[in-house]
């Protein structure tokens, strides 16, 4: 716990100086973060589940608790507004007492609007970064999430830091947990519902505190890419489980996909010739690589598989040339990872938010940015039999170099997705999925 504060404090010194930075370069007096309000459902009297401000919990560990301010001017030790209301309908935060509460000079309030006593006297120069731009106008703050100020948190937040890598290494850790528990499960043919379960309870998360949705997907539905529906029934016979899902860690995610076949099949040795490829590609990972080129890289992979298994009758230089894995590998190489699971800057080459685009043939793609020392991403290959997609290649001219009988009998197992998280130091990359025994 002593090392951890002093990560914290060291993790909260530079974010001071990332503000202090940016404050005097665009003349900024403070900068007031707010952790966000709840939001009630529709023609009801109970709240969504509360999401917290990415920006809010950069600072403060906390992402339960709406109605609090953190207010930061770049030289002194942060202020955070902490809500603790009188109520006897929900539980009550308690006091702040932990590791990272000594970067803060901690105020209570009892009322969401008391935080206009805390504020400074002078607000016209001061910047409300939030969601709810209403609440800056009752306050009178005269900026509201100023696009270069955002361009330049969201730029350095591809830089971790050492207390950040330590919080992104311990929900590795914790998903690492869930999925070896899902993957018995899978084992044991219990349903997609039963599967979800067993995660949760391992992982020690709700379904509101994990990352986001998780794709627990049995046999052919593991051919649709965001699939959340969760079936209670567990199939007539069991094929193939993917599973995509994360845990948090003080406010910073983790995201791991792992597909398996049931038995030891064609299938089974085609998961096993991906997985192979993700790792090929893993190491060839070094600062100065462009993401574009890794994802390029790896369509060269997928098509050495689409030749290598007979889906395609072509030499894998030829299948890349006709744009055929876009069919079987659809999606992104993968994304920056930290406070939130597609985190910001993945599109930035510099701190004013300059865009680069993904690539017009490679539309989905999350990530452009050059590799650099303290990043950390996501690298996830897929190779996916997708009904819509086989549809749209059969009626094109390439259809002819399809070997469709292959093709059908993969489908009943829907695709493959090989997801790790990783973190670039110089040198060398940390794989923090495989470090926590997850093959």
């Amino acid at each position: 716990m002593e090392q951890l504060q002093t990560l914290f404090s060291q993790h909260i010194d530079e974010l001071n100086a990332r503000a202090k930075t940016i404050m005097v370069r665009e003349n900024i007096s403070t900068l007031v973060i707010h952790s966000g309000q709840p939001h009630r459902q529709f023609l009801d009297d109970m709240d969504y589940p509360f999401k917290v401000n990415p920006h809010f919990k950069a600072w403060v560990p906390v992402t339960d608790n709406p109605n609090c301010w953190v207010i930061v001017d770049g030289v002194s030790k942060p202020t955070l507004v902490f809500y603790r209301p009188v109520d006897f309908w929900h539980k009550v935060p308690d006091e702040p007492n932990d590791f990272w509460t000594d970067a803060f000079n901690v105020v209570l309030i009892q009322k969401a609007d008391h935080i206009a006593e805390h504020l400074p006297q002078d607000v016209s120069r001061a910047a409300y970064i939030g969601e709810h731009i209403d609440v800056a106008d009752v306050l009178n703050i005269g900026l509201r999430n100023p696009e270069e100020l955002l361009s330049y948190f969201h730029y350095h937040r591809a830089y971790k830091t050492d207390y950040e890598m330590v919080c992104l290494r311990e929900a590795n850790r914790l998903a690492v947990k869930g999925h070896q528990a899902a993957k018995a499960a899978f084992m044991a043919k219990k349903s997609e519902y039963d599967i979800q379960m067993d995660y949760l309870q391992a992982i020690k998360h709700t379904e509101n505190e994990v990352p986001y949705g998780n794709i627990v997907a049995l046999n052919e539905n593991a051919a649709i890419l965001h699939y959340t529906m969760l079936e209670q029934v567990a199939p007539t016979t069991f094929e193939s489980f993917l599973i995509d899902a994360g845990a948090n860690y003080n406010g910073y995610a983790s995201d791991i996909t792992r597909t398996y076949a049931y038995e030891d099949n064609e299938f089974n040795t085609l998961i096993k010739a991906l997985d192979a490829k993700q790792l090929e590609l893993i190491n060839t990972i070094k600062a100065g690589v462009s993401y574009v080129d890794l994802h390029l890289a790896m369509h060269e992979m997928i098509a050495q598989l689409l030749n290598e298994f007979e889906i395609v009758n072509l030499d894998a230089q030829t299948i890349v040339e006709k744009g055929i894995t876009n069919t079987f590998f659809p999606h992104g190489l993968g994304h920056f990872l930290g406070l939130q699971v597609h985190d910001m800057g993945g599109f930035m080459s510099d701190e004013t938010g300059t865009h680069v685009a993904a690539p017009d043939s490679h539309p989905f793609l999350r990530c452009t940015r050059v590799i650099e020392p303290r990043q950390v991403m996501t690298i996830e290959p897929g190779l996916y039999f997708i009904d819509s997609l086989l549809e749209e290649l059969q009626a094109t001219d390439n259809n002819q170099y399809i070997n469709w009988k292959k093709v059908a009998a993969f489908k009943p197992f829907g695709g493959i997705r090989i997801e790790d998280n990783i973190i670039i130091h110089q040198g060398h990359v940390e794989n923090m999925t495989r470090d926590f025994g997850l093959e």
